[in-house]
């Protein structure tokens, strides 16, 4: 299969078991949301998903490809992630960043060369921060900050683009506009997306398929109307949740609370 293929995932910190036999897959063109309460996994998966937190059982599979067999530079090509806005070096101008994600495919010491440069700035193009070029990170919105890094990892040209909360700390015009625009470069760029999210809401409008972890695992996977029902998310999250047709797109819209 193309895309992203995660296979009976068993992954912890020393002797803390965190996710057990987790599998999923996600196709190219594909968002894949991954949603739960605090602490039940999700940045866990993201981190295993992209190698940097070994798994102590199972494969994750990109294009059919063992990604964690590979060394850490070839792994890059096929996955890229966007992590949350966070200690981004405030001293770089927009280009350096996204530059960076031309770095996998460069030798020692070798710098990046007109084609490197096409491709950041075709990627700047495609996220709106193009005229964001010559900015400092640091003089930068959160919102802003949050585009540059998903240009960063499209520069990357990775098949499969792992994100950890990408709205996190955006207020609502943001996170509508940013997951609006990682929504239509999935469809564009044929890229399997898997996302950690943690408002139910913005995951119905943009997710083609939700996984809802609970204890470790994956309690419920499918489309939003299959996994966002009130049972189910009673279950996993202890709390009456009411959910109703959205007036707008007939979607699941969830409402928490007594």
């Amino acid at each position: 299969m193309n895309g992203l293929r995660i296979e009976n995932l068993h992954v912890g910190y020393g002797e803390q078991s965190v996710l057990h036999d987790v599998s999923l897959e996600v196709a190219p063109g594909e968002v894949l949301a991954v949603v739960g309460p605090n602490g039940v996994g999700k940045s866990t998966l993201i981190r295993a998903a992209c190698g940097t937190l070994p798994p102590q059982q199972g494969r994750v599979l990109v294009n059919g490809q063992d990604l964690l067999k590979m060394p850490a530079a070839r792994r890059a090509r096929w996955v890229s992630v966007v992590p949350q806005a966070v200690n981004l070096p405030p001293a770089f101008s927009v280009m350096d960043v996204v530059l960076m994600g031309r770095t996998p495919y460069l030798g020692w010491f070798e710098r990046e060369g007109d084609r490197d440069r096409e491709i950041a700035q075709a990627a700047m193009h495609r996220t709106e921060t193009e005229p964001l070029g010559s900015r400092l990170i640091g003089s930068l919105s959160g919102g802003e900050q949050q585009r540059v890094l998903v240009a960063r990892a499209l520069a990357q040209a990775a098949p499969v683009m792992l994100l950890d909360e990408p709205t996190a700390h955006l207020d609502l015009r943001h996170q509508d506009r940013l997951l609006g625009m990682l929504r239509t470069l999935a469809s564009e760029h044929g890229l399997a997306m898997l996302m950690a999210l943690h408002d139910l809401n913005l995951v119905s409008r943009f997710a083609d398929k939700v996984a809802l972890l609970s204890n470790g695992r994956v309690w419920r996977l499918g489309e939003p109307v299959y996994v966002l029902r009130p049972d189910v998310l009673e279950e996993v999250y202890g709390m009456r949740i009411l959910v109703m047709a959205h007036p707008l797109n007939g979607g699941p819209l969830i409402l928490s609370g007594e």
